[in-house]
C-alpha cells in the first residue's frame, strides 16, 4: 500500500539526447527543455525484456542552470515527476527535480546481462 496515495515521483537513468538553450519564462523563471534517452533490461512476468524510450524533460528554477551545463550525451540518474505538457494536453513531460552523474554509461550497457 502506498504511504502517500498522491505521490508522483519517477527515478531512472538516462542520457541527455538533446537539450535546448536556457530560457526564461515571462515571470523570470529559468527553464531548459530536453529529450532524455533510457535503455535497460527489466524483468516482467518472469521474462527479461529490453526497455528503451525517449522522454521529453524540463528543468525549471535553480536546477536548470546545473542541467544546462551537464554533458550532452552524458548518463545521469534523474529524479522528478510527470505532468501534462500544458493544461490542455494529454502528452506528458518529465520535470527534473534532481540529477546526479551515473556510475556507468548507457553506451557501455551490455544487453547480454542485467
Amino acid at each position: 500500500m502506498l504511504q502517500n496515495p498522491l505521490q508522483n515521483q519517477l527515478q531512472f537513468v538516462a542520457s541527455i539526447a538533446e537539450r535546448d538553450s536556457l530560457r526564461y519564462t515571462p515571470a523570470g523563471i529559468p527553464m531548459v527543455s530536453a529529450r532524455l534517452h533510457h535503455q535497460s533490461k527489466q524483468k516482467e512476468a518472469g521474462m527479461e525484456r529490453l526497455v528503451e524510450f525517449d522522454i521529453a524533460a524540463l528543468a525549471a528554477g535553480e536546477i536548470s542552470g546545473r542541467f544546462s551545463q551537464a554533458a550532452l550525451g552524458g548518463t545521469f540518474h534523474f529524479t522528478g515527476f510527470l505532468a501534462r505538457r500544458n493544461r490542455n494536453s494529454k502528452g506528458l513531460v518529465f520535470h527534473i527535480t534532481d540529477f546526479d552523474i551515473a556510475d556507468f554509461e548507457i553506451a557501455d550497457f551490455d544487453s547480454t546481462t542485467i
